[in-house]
């Protein structure tokens, strides 16, 4: 880090004109970031629904195609004309999109229909032709919805709509860029007034704001080009923006405010600045490699959905990262004392601030006080008279106590999650009177609701009969279409129209009852079958991303803290709060959709680790210089605990602006991330870090002498010194200039 920093000193014009060429050229592609994003992922490799698939292009040519069509919805006083306009809208529309057409067929049928009305015009259903799968039928769509101005009014005589899953996701997809728009114009805003009051000046509030902005940016940037490679959900912008926002800013905030702390202890600007490196910037390193690391265990899961979230994710918290140790040293470096220094608005408030405080001390010193708090007080004086050296002395007074009281508040709020319902899909997505969602009712009017979601079944010809008999027979399903036998005679492809949309709980349990019932050779398919299989997937791979990211947090807090009780603690406590969220989750929501349990886990347990890092790196320091446990906390937390607030602050703010705005799974997801990490930061950091550490004593540290002398004796504050230093010398080093 400190030979990043000489190379950054004498190259900071380069290196800021290369982060700005990046940004100008990420500009037009962030843009452009939700244009080829997928609806599906859901499919798994291997499930029935996938092998299904595989085999529908041997069975039948197009048997594989996705299902679209266009709804023609006539006003009260809609004339026959004014619906065969609506309908040349349509042909005109599918002529200029790829992979779609209406054939003149239907196109002949549909102006008959709307002939025989009369002046009594009814809605009608449209049926296109497409030449692609369910995947890629979720781009015809979208580019359908750009052609016919589906995000416009539709006060007109005839509105139109799209029906088919393709096209509730790329409705879906419209809704979460609105939603996306709608989270960054407030979330931005909150973010900046929060950074004015940490730092007391504008220019150093901006720093982290704007880094968060570069981040987000590059990030979309990045998703687009992934999206030309390979699938994307259309939820991952969502999810790198709500990560990205909140992730530079945290890491930004740690970087500058152990500068100007450094500062304001006397060091020079040179001197600070190597010191937050050596010491804020290698523990965000450290911090952002282990978010990453815990993203990366939701590449367990055998869904394309879950793992580009995750993708988004990891990319978003790296070029944090790389901005956080690259741009704002520079920019630290190139504005000098405009960074630490205080406006004069802020430097008042603070003097008055600071005059009121003192007369508030003065009172509480004549007025009597109960006995607890009293002798909490005389613990205190001992340490220090700060307010978290009143703190500690407070809450571990009696620490089993506060600790017992304070995990009861947990495990009560966790146990809702015990009776957690988990759903999949874009219908129950849509807020009522959402154009995607009337097209859909309005086409369910007619045809049912099932019928945009068939139940697809492959069977060998020889069981034709009990199969046909075993359909008919479910109370789920409607109707039979025809059979289709393949080529060669063997296999057969039987669709069954159910009465229920292949999302709902009647179409999910009539899967299951229909594989427990077919013969073992017998595959069922469909959107029902595959969110069916998606939500085995994830729910069966839950226990493993757990471990995983358990795993992954203890042998990280090992490796930083030399000690086996701490990262033991961290590792329970994390669970505490992750099955907390779920609870709340439960209480609010009632069913939750079946990705926010592996993301919401990997996420906390990773962003978790920052608060950790920064907390428990200090402590360890100050007990590895007063051999005094107690001192420790109190000195850890006194010089850390502002930053760890403000930064876990700043977070839960972005996670609460997602979940007031964003369609329900992203609300789910910002939701269950803010009340995790708002009890990480207070409930866990405040009250079970200092009581559990009380009650163990010189125990926290213990490590067996095996262990002890393998790992490496890592010392981030001990780096800080060795920083300032290494920067002394290099002042003091001559200089020769050549003749």
């Amino acid at each position: 880090m400190l030979k990043l920093d000489r190379w950054l000193r004498r190259r900071r014009v380069v290196v800021l004109a290369v982060w700005i060429v990046l940004v100008l050229a990420a500009a037009p592609l962030a843009a452009k970031q939700s244009e080829h994003l997928s609806g599906g992922g859901y499919a798994i490799p291997g499930s029935q629904s996938k092998e299904l698939l595989r085999r529908l292009p041997g069975i039948a040519p197009g048997a594989q195609h996705a299902q679209l069509a266009g709804v023609l919805v006539p006003g009260a006083a809609a004339t026959a004309g004014e619906m065969r306009s609506g309908l040349a809208q349509l042909d005109t529309a599918t002529r200029a999109a790829p992979h779609v057409s209406l054939s003149p067929t239907v196109r002949a049928q549909t102006e008959r229909q709307i002939l025989a009305a009369g002046p009594h015009q009814r809605t009608v259903i449209v049926p296109f032709d497409l030449t692609v799968n369910e995947e890629g039928a979720t781009n015809v769509a979208e580019d359908l919805r750009q052609k016919l101005d589906l995000n416009g009014s539709d006060n007109g005589p005839v509105a139109l709509h799209l029906v088919g899953q393709s096209a509730l996701w790329s409705g879906l997809q419209d809704l979460s860029k609105k939603d996306l728009s709608k989270a960054e114009a407030t979330g931005f805003p909150i973010v900046a007034l929060i950074l004015v009051a940490v730092f007391g000046s504008l220019i150093a509030a901006t720093l982290p704001l704007a880094l968060g902005a570069v981040s987000v940016l590059i990030t979309g940037a990045i998703i687009y080009l992934l999206s030309l490679t390979m699938e994307m959900s259309v939820f991952v912008t969502n999810m790198a923006s709500m990560i990205g926002i909140g992730v530079a800013v945290d890491y930004s905030l740690f970087v500058l405010a152990r500068y100007r702390q450094e500062i304001r202890a006397g060091a020079t600007d040179e001197e600070a600045r190597a010191t937050a490196l050596a010491t804020s910037g290698v523990a965000v390193i450290f911090s952002g490699a282990t978010v990453v690391t815990a993203l990366v265990g939701l590449y367990i899961v055998h869904a394309a959905a879950i793992r580009s979230m995750a993708l988004g994710a990891i990319v978003v918290v790296i070029v944090s990262v790389l901005a956080a140790a690259t741009l704002l040293p520079t920019i630290i470096s190139l504005l000098g004392a405009r960074t630490h220094g205080r406006g004069r608005v802020f430097a008042r408030l603070s003097a008055l601030l600071d005059s009121l405080r003192n007369r508030a001390l003065r009172r509480a010193r004549d007025t009597p006080t109960p006995t607890d708090v009293k002798a909490a007080g005389r613990e205190s004086s001992e340490l220090g008279t700060g307010f978290w050296a009143r703190w500690t002395a407070l809450v571990t007074r009696r620490p089993a106590l506060t600790a017992a009281t304070a995990s009861i508040a947990m495990l009560a709020l966790a146990t809702p999650a015990l009776h957690l319902h988990t759903t999949d899909g874009a219908l129950r997505q849509f807020p009522k009177g959402n154009e995607t969602l009337r097209g859909f009712q309005a086409a369910a009017a007619i045809t049912g609701e099932g019928a945009i979601s068939p139940i697809e079944v492959v069977a060998p010809a020889g069981d034709l009969g009990r199969v046909k008999q075993l359909l008919s027979g479910d109370p789920e399903v409607r109707e039979l279409q025809p059979a289709i036998v393949s080529r060669n005679g063997r296999e057969v492809l039987i669709r069954a129209i159910p009465r229920h949309d292949g999302e709902s709980p009647q179409g999910k349990a009539a899967i299951a009852r229909l594989r427990a019932s077919m013969p073992t050779d017998v595959l069922i398919g469909g959107v029902g079958a595959y969110l069916s299989d998606y939500h085995n997937e994830v729910i069966g791979s839950m226990w493993k991303v757990a471990l995983f990211v358990m795993t992954v947090t203890f042998f990280v807090l090992m490796l930083l803290l030399r000690s086996i009780v701490l990262p033991l603690k961290a590792v329970v406590m994390n669970l505490l709060s992750v099955s907390a969220a779920y609870g709340v989750l439960t209480i609010v929501f009632g069913t939750v959709e079946t990705l926010i349990l592996p993301l919401v886990l990997a996420v906390v347990f990773g962003l978790s680790m920052d608060y950790e890092v920064f907390l428990l790196s200090r402590i360890r320091e100050r007990y590895a210089a007063t051999g005094d446990t107690r001192r420790a906390v109190v000195e850890g937390l006194s010089s850390s605990a502002a930053t760890i607030t403000s930064a876990a602050l700043i977070m839960v703010c972005v996670f609460s602006v997602f979940a007031l705005t964003g369609v329900p799974s992203i609300k789910e997801l910002g939701l269950g991330c803010a009340l995790a990490i708002a009890i990480d930061a207070t409930i866990v950091r405040l009250v079970l870090v200092p009581t559990a550490m009380e009650l163990f004593g010189k125990w926290n540290w213990w490590l067996p002498s095996g262990i002890a002398r393998v790992l490496p004796n890592t010392s981030i504050e001990a780096l800080g010194q060795h920083a300032v230093a290494a920067v002394k010398i290099s002042e003091r080093r001559p200089t020769f200039v050549a003749d």
